[in-house]
């Protein structure tokens, strides 16, 4: 009956929040007590609410019980598949009301608002660093703990954190379940795609607040940003040069220890680089993603386009880029 009176008797001692019924206060008491009372069998993860433990115990099993009428595709958890049928419906109901953006699920909208107000709720009671999201913060507390608790069941190679774990499982099972709608080109990863997706557009999200260059990636524009403090951190303890990227001083480091860990599948033939496999795998499936839209000549690398783009117009060093065809991603 108090859902027609309205009348709210149950109240929380420490923020004075009141509540309807004694099961949402004590529901709610578990935010300030950071109690997780509902705990896995297989292995050990705590929720704090039964019907979480209960979602998670799908991921044991290979029980998918939400079915999509229009593709077939199968969900463990129904909000998967709500989620899954506005890729058929293109509807996006979440709108932003700060730049008019549209999302198709509301959690999207709420991360979506956090880049317009900065906001960070979640904060990591070990460093004080603070996140947008609390999946984020979950994530980074493994830094502290130290803790692996996925395992691949392939390679038996553990992670700090599903989403990797799934990653390394396609790397097995060579699945590509994303697909663009634009080329129908297929990816791993549903990041992967929404990168890919941004080669389609124009749409650069990411703007620099020093200068206002805008980026496609967030990872151009972190990179764009060391430009302006010019800070190179890491450093080679070999020859002492030093780098403005971890990635870049990596790849340096290869350079000493002259090892090559990216290998071709088809004729063995080991590079120091991912992005020269990636250019030498081009070889064996023959495919040639540049092309001159003068006379439609394709190539392999977009170094050779380039050249061959000097044929036609010898008196010019630089053309415009809408010369030259974006590359497809070869992720």
């Amino acid at each position: 009956m108090l859902t027609h009176t309205n009348e709210e008797p149950h109240q929380c001692h420490i923020c004075e929040k009141r509540f309807g019924l004694s099961e949402d206060l004590k529901q709610h008491m578990l935010m300030h007590t950071k109690e997780k009372p509902h705990q896995c069998d297989v292995c050990k993860n705590t929720f704090k609410r039964g019907r979480y433990l209960k979602t998670h115990m799908l991921t044991h099993t290979d029980k998918k019980p939400h079915r999509c009428d229009v593709c077939e595709k199968r969900f463990r958890q129904g909000g998967h598949l709500k989620r899954h049928m506005m890729t058929h419906t293109k509807e996006k109901p979440h709108r932003c009301d700060v730049c008019e953006k549209s999302f198709s699920a509301s959690g999207t909208l709420k991360r979506h608002i956090m880049t317009h107000t900065k906001e960070k709720p979640y904060r990591c009671d070990v460093c004080e660093k603070s996140f947008a999201q609390g999946g984020n913060l979950k994530s980074h507390m493994l830094t502290h703990t130290k803790e692996k608790p996925h395992l691949c069941i392939v390679c038996e190679k553990r992670f700090s954190e599903s989403g990797n774990l799934k990653r390394q499982v396609s790397t097995h099972t060579k699945e590509k379940p994303y697909r663009c709608d634009v080329c129908e080109k297929r990816f791993s990863r549903v990041e992967v795609l929404k990168t890919h997706m941004l080669t389609h557009t124009n749409w650069k999200p990411c703007r620099c607040d020093i200068c206002e260059k805008c980026f496609k990636q967030g990872g151009h524009l972190k990179k764009h940003m060391l430009i302006h403090i010019k800070n190179k951190t890491h450093r080679c303890d070999v020859c002492e040069k030093r780098f403005t990227l971890s990635g870049n001083l990596k790849r340096h480091m290869l350079t000493h220890t002259k090892e090559k860990p990216h290998r071709c599948d088809v004729c063995q033939k080991s590079f120091s680089r991912i992005e020269v496999l990636k250019t030498h795998m081009l070889t064996h499936t023959k495919e040639k993603p540049y092309r001159c839209d003068i006379c439609e000549k394709r190539f392999t690398a977009s170094g050779s386009l380039k050249r061959h783009i000097m044929t036609h117009n010898k008196d010019k060093l630089h053309r415009c880029n809408t010369s030259i065809n974006r590359r497809e991603s070869l992720k």
